[in-house]
């Protein structure tokens, strides 16, 4: 098919829905370099030391997919979620697992007493350094994998140009750090990686760039309808597109 051909498939892909936070559409059309951490790993050995009586949030769980596959302890897990359809989700099958689930839209205003939690954990959320010292017990632990300001960055710019982006581009760990040893956490664990993503096709590039929309702001087939093309014209001579993804990980102790 040529460029003009593809462009009724593009559209397709990007009219696709999207539940919770599972890509497993994309399945085998895209392919992301591993991170030198295993970041569930590290939250499985943090919960084998809660004890008994020990209380857990998952800060922006998504779609809960995540967190039900830690097995959490029933009756003393909660999880926060600001994207309502996600919410409305959760709310219809996490509480069944003996989960509590909060809608949480302002990062310095949770719904928690002070001193509450025993462990926070939170992957790829926004949150208040200060708001999270707060809720936490005296010991306690906050474990945290952030996606970087510099995700993603050149792809959207090539798409979209300075427009795409409404991330900070100076997110980072050396920011984090330093403002956690701020609030008065002691770091115990660090890590920062750019991994490499590749988009096998075109089509599963549209369907990503659709879902992240404060990375790809305005992205529509239509508009990016040239880069599309060359990026097509790239897969076909490459094998794929690739981009240049920003993860960074902190552990850290009340």
């Amino acid at each position: 098919m040529n460029c003009n051909e593809l462009r009724a498939y593009w559209k397709l892909e990007e009219e696709k829905g999207f539940q919770g936070w599972d890509f497993s559409y994309l399945s085998g059309r895209f392919v992301e370099q591993s991170l030198p951490w295993d970041y569930k790993k590290i939250v499985k050995t943090a919960m084998s030391n809660l004890g008994g009586d020990g209380v857990m949030l998952d800060m922006g769980t998504g779609g809960g997919e995540f967190l039900l596959s830690l097995s959490p302890p029933a009756g003393r897990t909660h999880a926060t979620e600001a994207h309502l359809p996600n919410y409305e989700l959760c709310k219809s099958t996490l509480p069944a697992h003996g989960i509590e689930v909060s809608l949480v839209q302002d990062d310095c205003t949770l719904p928690y007493k002070s001193q509450f939690f025993d462990l926070v954990i939170n992957r790829h959320e926004s949150f208040s350094v200060e708001e999270v010292y707060r809720i936490l017990k005296p010991g306690g632990i906050c474990i945290t994998q952030q996606v970087g300001g510099m995700n993603n960055r050149e792809l959207s710019q090539f798409l979209l140009g300075d427009e795409g982006m409404v991330t900070d581009a100076g997110f980072n760990l050396s920011q984090t750090v330093t403002e956690l040893n701020h609030a008065g956490f002691t770091i115990l664990k660090q890590q920062e990686f750019f991994p490499t993503l590749q988009f096998i096709d075109v089509g599963a590039l549209v369907y990503f760039a659709k879902i992240i929309e404060w990375e790809f702001a305005g992205f529509s087939v239509d508009r990016c309808f040239e880069q599309l093309c060359l990026l097509q014209e790239r897969v076909e001579q490459e094998g794929f597109v690739s981009s240049k993804e920003h993860r960074f990980f902190v552990s850290a102790r009340k």
